[in-house]
């Protein structure tokens, strides 16, 4: 049934090809390097209490399908309220995964770190997702006995049906560090990632109990809002160092809310929008922590449509690559919006083109980051079609960070062709030497021209895999046909080694 619905979308989009040509899609060179990210969340209760071989089930899945996709990288969420979908000494476990918090798995897994080598297996990096703040959703009704809110109930203060962890305590800052701090040593994700809920979302009615905390503690501010922006800055910067401090190839990510600022609250620097603000409503000054480079990577929510009026995405887009280029600059994206709404200039068509026309023509944006990973899979207007048969057909590898480490490893030694007991024809090669986490390689990087082409590295076409080990599967033809195959080696910041040259008849 699989492979008959896969079959299905391949015809499907030979159909949209064929119908709608290129002046629809577009033809923009493949990017060699872009982040192809999906969230994947539990907090909408899509595993809770499923079971582990049916979470197992669904997750294998939905990976495989998003690998086809061209995803590169997996945002999996594992703490949603100061819980945890993994082992935790800190946290009980989440009641999204089992039902009940503080109940573990049966039978038991930790959910991270099959994740992680799930991801791995197919070449997709994973990072973990954490919301820092939210210690309550306003569904759980229970919580278990080591929930921070239940031993240290000062800690958090209550807020339209939520839980807050309290910015303004230092203990709290060091708390959710050491969350942290717990999971990059324990796990060897590649990223660690927060979400937009910083102080809550304003409700009406709601006010924010820490007018107290204020007087006592002013730090010199003489405004209770930049003295909450300063709380948030205060984490954000601490966060940033801890990972470094951890485990620096870690990468730190942040996905605000879409709108910094409206313009008629900044008139020099605002966007042209009339919504709920980052800076001013949420207390989260995200431009400061690209600019200060205490993030590594920002991943803006810009879900709307283009031509929305309170939100345009086409304004947005271009506000976020403007303002935000200090840091790679992802956009995350909402699929469901993005096929619902037809595009502007070319009513039969549902927005994707146009959207990925206005990443191509911003060059700060280094990628894209899907809303949610579901949603990808189900293939709604044949967006998951459109990503593996067009924008992402071929292989892509992470963008750079040099501000982390800029220096590539040796390339790969002795590559070597030869059949082995299972009758399949492998490429093997061995590990340059590397001293460190710079210089040690990470993973590998196989391209395979034609004997007579030029060797051109930077085509991603000729991308055949991007394994973990020192070992790739090569599809046996003839025995006529000679290829040139070439291994380059990546190290933890996909930092690209020279290539090693292997004549192959196959």
């Amino acid at each position: 049934m699989r492979q008959f619905h896969s079959l299905l979308r391949l015809l499907i989009a030979a159909v949209l090809f064929i119908g709608a040509g290129n002046a629809l899609y577009g033809q923009v060179p493949a990017k060699k390097r872009e982040f192809r990210g999906a969230w994947i969340q539990c907090v909408n209760g899509q595993f809770q209490g499923i079971g582990t071989q049916e979470m197992q089930r669904t997750l294998r899945y939905q990976l495989d399908e998003l690998q086809k996709d061209g995803v590169n990288a997996i945002i999996f969420q594992v703490r949603a309220e100061c819980d945890a979908l993994y082992p935790s000494k800190y946290e009980p476990w989440s009641k999204f995964l089992t039902g009940r918090q503080g109940t573990p798995p049966s039978p038991y897994w930790d959910p991270l770190q099959w994740m992680i080598t799930e991801c791995h297996n197919r070449g997709m990096e994973l990072h973990a997702w954490i919301n820092p703040y939210r210690a309550k959703t306003k569904n759980t009704t229970q919580l278990a006995t080591n929930h921070i809110a239940i031993t240290n109930p000062s800690h958090v203060f209550s807020y339209d049906g939520l839980y807050i962890l309290n910015p303004a305590l230092p203990e709290n800052r060091n708390y959710i560090c050491a969350v942290v701090d717990d999971i990059i040593s324990r796990y060897d994700v590649d990223g660690l990632h927060i979400d937009d809920y910083f102080y809550p979302y304003p409700a009406p009615g709601q006010t924010i109990p820490d007018q107290a905390y204020f007087q006592r503690d002013r730090r010199g501010f003489t405004n209770i809002n930049d003295w909450r922006r300063n709380n948030v800055d205060l984490f954000i910067k601490q966060l940033g160092e801890t990972i470094r401090r951890r485990k620096p190839w870690v990468k730190f990510g942040v996905s605000p809310f879409g709108i910094y600022r409206n313009q008629k609250s900044d008139p020099s620097n605002g966007s042209r929008t009339n919504g709920l603000q980052n800076y001013d409503d949420l207390y989260a000054d995200v431009l400061k922590w690209v600019n200060n480079g205490w993030i590594d990577y920002c991943v803006p929510q810009i879900y709307w449509e283009i031509g929305n009026r309170a939100a345009d995405y086409k304004e947005l887009i271009g506000w976020w690559n403007r303002y935000a280029g200090n840091r790679p600059l992802y956009i995350g994206e909402d699929v469901l919006r993005t096929v619902r709404y037809a595009d502007l200039k070319n009513p039969n068509s549902h927005q994707l083109p146009a959207k990925r026309l206005l990443h191509d023509q911003a060059s700060n944006v280094k990628g894209t980051v899907l809303w949610y990973a579901k949603s990808v899979v189900d293939n709604p207007g044949n967006y998951g079609t459109l990503l593996r048969t067009h924008y992402w057909r071929y292989p892509a590898l992470q963008p750079l960070m040099p501000f982390i480490d800029d220096e590539a490893p040796s390339k790969p030694k002795k590559v070597k062709a030869r059949q082995e007991s299972d009758g399949y024809y492998y490429l093997t090669w061995k590990a340059p030497k590397g001293e460190g986490w710079q210089d040690a390689p990470y993973r590998y990087v196989v391209y395979r021209f034609f004997a007579d082409e030029p060797i051109n590295l930077n085509d991603p076409s000729k991308i055949v895999g991007m394994p973990y080990g020192n070992k790739l599967r090569l599809n046996y033809k003839d025995g006529q046909t000679k290829y040139v195959y070439v291994v380059t080696a990546l190290d933890r910041m996909s930092n690209e080694s020279h290539g090693k040259k292997k004549k192959v008849k196959l």
